[in-house]
């Protein structure tokens, strides 16, 4: 059982990097499951915008719980049936810096 401040410790560590195959199917599903509620540019729509601008008062933290949990009572699903508590703080640190594209189609 990890202590309060063990716990406090872990949660303020960055994620691990997910390997590189596994980041562009991040980046997909964001850009296309995300995307078709936050807009395919994550400018907004039926959820909020996820720009760096609209989020620059959200901590990380925060982000990554309603990511992985989502949100009770509105549209806002939990994902954490397809991505681990890594790969959502992951997911939020990009969204604070300007989220990735996808890659061009070959």
């Amino acid at each position: 059982m990890l202590t309060t401040a063990a716990a406090t410790a872990a949660a303020a560590e960055p994620a691990s990097e997910p390997d590189a195959p596994r980041q562009q199917q991040l980046v997909r599903l964001v850009r296309q499951d995300c995307g078709s509620c936050h807009g395919m540019r994550l400018g907004g729509g039926l959820g909020p915008a996820l720009t760096p601008q609209a989020l620059a008062d959200k901590p990380v933290d925060g982000l990554a719980a309603t990511i992985f949990h989502g949100r009770p009572g509105t549209p806002m699903p939990p994902w954490r049936a397809m991505l681990d508590e890594g790969e959502a703080r992951w997911i939020a640190e990009r969204l604070l810096t300007g989220f990735p594209e996808l890659p061009a189609s070959r």
